[in-house]
């Protein structure tokens, strides 16, 4: 019996991926370092820390011989400065349904202070767990953060359902043996074909969320009150 939803925030949640990406192009531009912002969108769902790496190693620069926690701070007050919070709306209408039925979940490869942040504003009450980048050691495309979900909420794997909107995420859930739902929301469903169901866009997501199976109400308090 499917127990718990577990989402990915950017892109999913939010429609915040282009400040993620504008914030990072004023940062290298301003370090004159070329940047193609397709590549973040591309490994979207990464560390940060991650990213920056990939980044400055596709320029020909070790990451070992620049300051990347400096660049990274940098880019987290600009993202802070620049960012307009948005929730998807179909998401705004279908989470206090969904929380009745399943324990619900974060996973996101961001900075915990801007995933606590934007959580916090957005969806106050509304997840059990919340996860980011740096509370877990290995993060996507590795199973780790899901699989910390699941133990997290005492739960078996084949018990979690995860909406995941980027490849590095798709693959996370795979290898976590975890059932996966794809929206391409910034890239091709090409790119997220190992998703086990691919839906066109938020509309259609909600549609499916609010079709799933679930456990009596009765069960799913217990849940909380058990991982209290």
């Amino acid at each position: 019996m499917l127990k718990v939803l577990i989402f990915d925030m950017d892109g999913v949640l939010v429609d915040s991926m282009s400040y993620h990406t504008e914030a990072m192009q004023h940062i290298f531009d301003e370090l004159g370092i070329n940047m193609d912002k397709q590549d973040i969108y591309d490994k979207e769902g990464s560390k940060t820390v991650e990213i920056v790496s990939f980044l400055l190693e596709k320029e020909g620069i070790d990451p070992l011989d620049f300051d990347v926690d400096g660049l990274i701070k940098r880019y987290r007050a600009e993202f802070a400065r620049i960012l307009v919070l948005k929730s998807f709306r179909e998401i705004d209408d279908c989470l206090p349904i969904l929380r009745e039925r399943f324990m619900l979940s974060v996973v996101s490869g961001a900075d915990r202070n801007i995933v606590h942040d934007v959580i916090g504003r957005l969806f106050d009450g509304i997840f059990d767990i919340v996860l980011s980048g740096e509370d877990v050691e290995n993060g996507k495309p590795a199973p780790d953060p899901f699989l910390k979900v699941a133990e997290m909420l005492n739960v078996d794997r084949s018990d979690c359902l995860v909406v995941e909107n980027a490849p590095m995420g798709v693959e996370a859930a795979n290898r976590a043996g975890m059932f996966c739902v794809g929206v391409p929301t910034y890239v091709s469903k090409e790119s997220i074909i190992n998703a086990d169901k691919i839906v066109d866009d938020h509309r259609m997501l909600k549609e499916f969320l609010l079709g799933l199976e679930h456990p009596e109400k009765g069960e799913v308090e217990s849940l909380r009150l058990i991982n209290k």
